[in-house]
């Protein structure tokens, strides 16, 4: 089977197209076909900067076709179209130090490559109506927006701001927008606001052109504050959004695209009653809920392009140039 690996150093120059034996599923395992990968910001951060040991397979999300099955296996057959799950271990209930060291895409080899073996646990069926690149966007980027809004009890009529227009913010819009909220989409790009907006944002604002954009969140809803923001800028975009949360709203910190270290207004957080909570991606459990939600709404993922498997690097590169809006998918099979 053809896989590709980060091995040597970290570094999008060192991703190398090589060839490895198929492996075969023992007790409780299953051998699935990949069709179709995607690409989190997480996984860029793996690749260049050199987090995990090498060498491994990069990306944590995938869809594929479950090709064969070991001795015991219940859960799915052979035929199946499954995604593997973010964290193979984490299958419910609170998250667990043990539990979140299960992360495909580094530490365990993830879904750059033709097959797969993983432990029938670790898999979830999916909905039949999505292709398999948007199936693909689904265990990051999906899950990680689900959480950080439905676990924070998201309800109807509430305020949502999301930050820019990458995979998880425009899946936070469209899961939101299917609960009955309010949503305020931010980005630099008037054009890619466009697009928000037909994909339902109800207030638009240009960071660029409004760099306290606080302000006007709290203009748009009437001096109150947003009830949930999904912070994806990290260090750049904090002190906003703690400025742009209503007393007693909520922040689910996702992502670092604007740096990893900030000075906190402390009593901001005190004084305004925040809820702040970190978000990395969720359980199979919480994913199957997701599932279900997204076959009822016939919600569809927003993929910006798909490449072929072995322009995996060129995928990287538009992800590092931050020009895509929502996912960026490759094919596989």
């Amino acid at each position: 089977m053809k896989c590709i690996v980060l091995e040597g150093a970290a570094g999008l120059d060192n991703l190398k197209l090589i060839e490895r034996d198929i492996p075969r599923p023992g007790p409780g395992q299953i051998l699935i076909r990949m069709k179709a990968a995607s690409l989190n910001y997480r996984d860029l951060i793996n690749v260049t900067m050199g987090i995990y040991k090498l060498p491994f397979i990069p990306l944590s999300d995938g869809c594929g076709v479950v090709e064969e099955i070991g001795e015991g296996v219940t859960r799915v057959k052979a035929g199946d179209r499954v995604a593997p799950s973010f964290f193979q271990t984490w299958l419910s209930g609170r998250p667990e130090a043990h539990l979140l060291g299960s992360s495909l895409g580094g530490p365990i080899d993830g879904c750059l490559t033709e097959y797969m073996c993983l432990s029938q646990d670790g898999v979830s069926k999916v909905p039949d109506f999505l292709t398999d690149e948007q199936v693909a966007t689904l265990p990051c980027a999906g899950l990680t927006a689900w959480r950080g809004l439905m676990e924070a009890g998201l309800k109807a009529g509430e305020t949502v701001v999301v930050q820019g227009t990458g995979g998880v913010s425009i899946f936070a819009l469209q899961f939101a927008k299917a609960a009955g909220a309010t949503v305020i989409a931010t980005s630099s790009s008037d054009e890619k606001l466009a697009r928000a907006k037909a994909l339902g944002a109800d207030h638009l604002i240009n960071y660029k052109a409004t760099p306290e954009w606080a302000k006007e969140v709290r203009k748009i809803t009437g001096g109150l504050g947003a009830d949930h923001i999904v912070e994806v800028g990290g260090a750049g975009t904090f002190v906003q959004s703690l400025q742009a949360t209503r007393i007693d709203g909520h922040i689910s910190v996702i992502g670092v695209v604007g740096g990893f270290t900030q000075d906190i207004p402390i009593a901001a957080i005190f004084g305004g009653n925040l809820h702040i909570k970190g978000i990395s991606v969720g359980s199979r459990a919480m994913f199957e809920d997701m599932c279900r939600a997204i076959a009822v709404n016939r919600i569809e993922p927003v993929v910006d392009r798909t490449l072929p498997f072995a322009e995996a690097r060129a995928g990287f590169e538009l992800m590092k140039g931050q020009g895509h809006f929502g996912k960026i998918a490759l094919k596989i099979a």
